[in-house]
């Protein structure tokens, strides 16, 4: 099916936009995750973004916070970490702000990974946005930024129907 297609098919209701939007966004993570782990082979994408947030950190997170972050469980962070691990891209340790908790470093290989092998496949992120203007970028910035608002907003509600829910069977068991 072609996307004038899909368009004109989903574009009849605000209903069926939100359904499309939606497999859209599942469906687009899939394809760049494959295209990415079948593309560069010493790193999955999974494993980039992790090294990616790293980097980026001023201070070493803990895996709870990763995961929060990355939005995934503490324990997916931890097994993504421990290839990483092996790999010798991060060092993991023990939290200097909670003696409970560990925290991930990046080593000298991922530095060099980003300064050397990272840089070629730079250009190739280009090719995914290079059919956009620059308006349609900044516009599309600030709608993903709406989405992860509503992500938040359903989190909640998740979140408090789990709390009621939970509530609800302690009174039973009364």
């Amino acid at each position: 099916m072609k996307l004038e297609d899909l368009i004109t098919r989903f574009s009849s209701t605000t209903k069926n936009q939100r359904k499309a939007i939606f497999s859209t966004l599942f469906i687009a993570g899939n394809k760049l995750q494959t295209l990415f782990d079948n593309h560069i082979p010493e790193v999955s994408l999974k494993q980039f973004m992790l090294l990616s947030v790293i980097r980026q950190s001023k201070e070493p997170l803990t895996f709870t916070q990763l995961g929060n972050l990355l939005g995934c469980s503490r324990q997916n962070i931890k097994k993504i970490a421990d290839v990483l691990a092996k790999k010798g891209f991060i060092n993991i340790k023990q939290s200097p702000n909670d003696t409970r908790a560990m925290c991930i470093c990046p080593t000298e290989k991922a530095n060099d990974y980003f300064q050397k092998d990272f840089s070629e496949h730079q250009a190739e992120l280009e090719y995914l946005f290079e059919v956009y203007t620059d308006e349609e970028i900044e516009m599309l910035f600030v709608l993903l930024s709406k989405l992860y608002a509503g992500i938040e907003n359903l989190e909640k509600k998740i979140d408090s129907g789990k709390r009621r829910l939970k509530s609800n069977e302690s009174n039973r068991n009364l």
